[in-house]
């Protein structure tokens, strides 16, 4: 079933925090969305609902990644979310307690979506923040224009397991630098705690 458009709408803030306005962070938005509405879940506050990201590196797509903070909360700030490096358009959300549900940009929307003006412009080099206000908007609008199961390609993953990292108080000084690192991260040299920068690992 499709949500209300409206709902997925990203407010004038997401795109603040994101820098520019942007139909990928827009994508990214609406996905967040449409995953807490699947998993019946408010937005996090706190330290429980938790994102693992597909996206790699050096490609404009992973905007998408702003979105989805912007949207459900879980952020990399909070260590809520994970990136996988894969190069995928693509997110799982899980939250204990309930089956994890994995989202992809569909492929067949994104070949239209690559006919939008606006990549026009980013091919070209030109940032998004260059790009004509009416252009970006343009594409934006063709984004939301779509349905869920015309954006986003979905994936029960009622197997999936994750083991979220262990948060920690505790700290070391560093005997070289003397800034505090957190233990988990902290290397022992000549019987002495190093953070990594300091110790052999860190050359």
């Amino acid at each position: 079933m499709s949500h209300a458009l409206s709902r997925d709408v990203p407010d004038d803030w997401a795109f603040t925090f994101h820098g520019h306005r942007c139909p990928f962070m827009a994508l990214g938005y609406r996905m967040g969305m449409v995953a807490l509405n699947a998993l019946g879940v408010a937005r996090e506050m706190d330290h429980t609902l938790y994102v693992i990201c597909e996206p790699g590196e050096g490609h404009p797509q992973t905007c998408l990644m702003d979105g989805i903070q912007a949207a459900t909360g879980a952020t990399f700030g909070k260590t809520l979310m994970e990136r996988t490096f894969w190069s995928r358009l693509a997110a799982t959300f899980w939250y204990p307690g309930k089956s994890a549900v994995r989202y992809a940009l569909r492929a067949d929307s994104l070949d239209e979506f690559g006919k939008q003006g606006f990549f026009v412009y980013r091919e070209r080099g030109v940032d998004p923040s260059g790009i004509p206000p009416a252009v970006t908007r343009a594409a934006i609008d063709w984004t939301l224009s779509l349905s869920d199961e015309g954006s986003y390609s979905v994936q029960a993953r009622p197997g999936f397991q994750y083991e979220p990292p262990k948060g920690s108080f505790n700290m070391s000084l560093c005997s070289r630098c003397g800034e505090y690192a957190f233990e988990r991260y902290v290397r022992h040299q000549d019987g002495k705690p190093v953070c990594i920068p300091c110790s052999s690992d860190g050359r």
